[in-house]
C-alpha cells in the first residue's frame, strides 16, 4: 500500500480488495487497524461495501441490455 501524497497513509485505494477479501492477511490487518482510527477511510469503506452488495443483485441479463 502507498500513501496519498500529502495526506498521510490512507487505505482508500485498496478498499475494494478489502471488501472482496482479496488482500493478504497482513494487508487485511493493516486496513482493519486503519479503519478503526480514520473516519474518512471508514466512510469510503461503507460506500464501497454498499456498492459491492448491490453488484450481487445484478443479473447477467441486465448486463446484456
Amino acid at each position: 500500500m502507498t500513501a496519498d501524497p500529502g495526506e498521510g497513509p490512507h487505505v482508500r485505494h485498496v478498499l475494494g480488495a478489502y471488501v472482496l477479501d482479496a488482500l493478504t492477511a497482513d494487508e487485511t490487518r493493516t486496513v482493519s487497524r486503519h479503519l478503526q482510527s480514520c473516519d474518512r477511510c471508514t466512510a469510503d469503506y461503507v460506500e464501497v461495501a454498499e456498492a459491492v452488495s448491490l453488484l450481487a443483485l445484478v443479473r447477467e441479463e441486465d448486463l446484456l441490455e
